[in-house]
């Protein structure tokens, strides 16, 4: 179940439009729009701490890799074990 204090219209309306991409490119043409250097990269880099500690790496693999912070890891961790899913479906289906 998602946190209800993320839902409303905007929200909704961010969801949808994710959407609405096509493409690979799409997805960069957008986010490019959307968000800054630093915060897509912030994504990318949480969604393969994610990936890395999923299939078993330890928290110093996963900074030697992705130079994420422990305080990141950490995070992400506890939306692995506790959080809304998002990550596991993800990550599901870009196997």
């Amino acid at each position: 179940m998602v946190n209800p204090k993320l839902r409303d219209n905007l929200t909704d309306q961010l969801c949808k439009a994710m959407l609405t991409l096509k493409d690979t490119e799409e997805c960069y043409q957008f986010f490019e729009d959307i968000c800054t250097v630093s915060e897509l990269k912030a994504l990318a880099q949480r969604l393969e701490v994610a990936r890395m500690l999923r299939v078993g790496h330890t928290y110093e693999e996963v900074v030697e890799r992705t130079g994420a912070s422990t305080a990141t890891i950490s995070r992400v961790k506890r939306c692995l074990n506790y959080g809304a899913d998002g990550y596991d479906t993800v990550l599901n289906r870009l196997k």
